[in-house]
């Protein structure tokens, strides 16, 4: 038989700590959680409720009512469970749940709400971190601490197959949900993001607003076999964190979103606790790389629960590469006419 997500945890575990024990009870619970909610979004057509807009959360963004009801599910997940703080993209403020608890919990319960009514995968991205509370502190400050420090991370993809990928900082895991065996079951055991790529993933309808950087980079990706980079691309963009990042585990490749000079989107607009982070954890572990274009995601430390950022991740070497673009491109020697296709150097 495959080897299940309750044997991977206890093996995790056997020889654990307490915060050990309680990250698995933790994930545990989450995932319940998760097999509820994909019950919810896939047992008949999504209610009505589900899909209209509901509000907007404390940052302003919309929210839609399989949003608030997901959160709901999440929060409830925690509360069993031996969680300090929560925090979530649908609710201003940490809620503080157990002051005696070791973990905290930063999550995303929805990713991608924006494809409900069109039938692309979503997703649920959770972090989950040390607590740092004392009393009197504010029950956020668990949430500013830079993403190195997670004990794990990962997200639910309800796609196709309800699947959870999954890093306790020993490598990236990936388990899709067995109706047979009634669990999640191991598929993929450590997956590395292949060096070279051959697809990159960017809402290019923003080229405009994009700095000279990011610009130069996809143009020459544009530009395929006969520019500097010697070899053809695919683009591809679904506005779902959680697909891209899947897709990029499961075959390679790089996924940018950057910052822009629309309003709003000079800082990114993924969020840096219960996004960017526990994706860069998971990208990390299976050998790749995650920025904001420029610097490490898991050495950022947040300065609020909802800050946002730029995220840029996938293969270790591309990722660079547009770090190099960003900083300065005209040092990139295969841009340089002196070493282009028609240069001195080459017919």
């Amino acid at each position: 038989m495959t080897a299940t997500f309750d044997a991977f945890l206890a093996c995790c575990t056997s020889q654990g700590t307490g915060p050990q024990t309680a990250v698995a009870t933790v994930i545990r619970r989450l995932a319940a959680a998760a097999v509820q909610l994909r019950h919810t979004i896939g047992q008949e057509p999504l209610a009505a409720g589900f899909r209209a807009k509901h509000g907007s959360h404390g940052e302003g963004d919309d929210q839609k009512g399989l949003d608030v009801h997901a959160d709901r599910i999440f929060l409830e997940a925690c509360r069993n469970a031996p969680v300090a703080v929560y925090a979530s993209e649908e609710q201003k403020d940490a809620l503080l749940l157990d002051g005696h608890a070791p973990v905290a919990v930063a999550i995303d319960p929805v990713d991608g709400s924006s494809n409900i009514d069109t039938n692309i995968p979503i997703g649920t991205i959770f972090s989950v971190l040390p607590s740092t509370g004392a009393p009197g502190q504010n029950p956020a400050a668990s949430f500013f601490q830079p993403g190195r420090n997670q004990l794990a991370a990962g997200f639910f993809i309800y796609g196709p197959q309800l699947a959870m990928v999954l890093t306790l900082g020993a490598g990236t895991h990936i388990f899709v949900h067995s109706a047979q065996h009634r669990t999640f079951v191991e598929a993929y055991d450590r997956p590395a993001i292949p060096a070279q790529i051959r697809e990159f993933a960017i809402n290019v309808s923003n080229y405009r607003h994009w700095d000279e950087g990011v610009r130069l980079y996809v143009d020459d990706c544009l530009k395929g076999s006969e520019g500097p980079r010697e070899r053809d691309f695919n683009m591809r963009w679904n506005a779902s964190l959680v697909a891209e990042c899947y897709r990029i585990l499961m075959r390679g490749g790089i996924y940018l979103y950057p910052g822009d000079n629309r309003k709003g989107y000079r800082n990114g607009r993924l969020r840096l606790v219960y996004e960017a982070s526990p994706i860069a954890f998971l990208i990390e572990q299976a050998g790749g790389v995650a920025t904001n274009v420029v610097n490490r995601i898991l050495d950022l430390t947040p300065d609020s629960l909802h800050q946002r950022v730029p995220l840029v991740f996938g293969a270790a070497d591309e990722v660079a590469r547009v770090a190099r673009y960003q900083i300065e491109p005209a040092m990139i020697a295969e841009r340089a006419p002196l070493f282009g296709r028609r240069g001195l150097l080459r017919a």
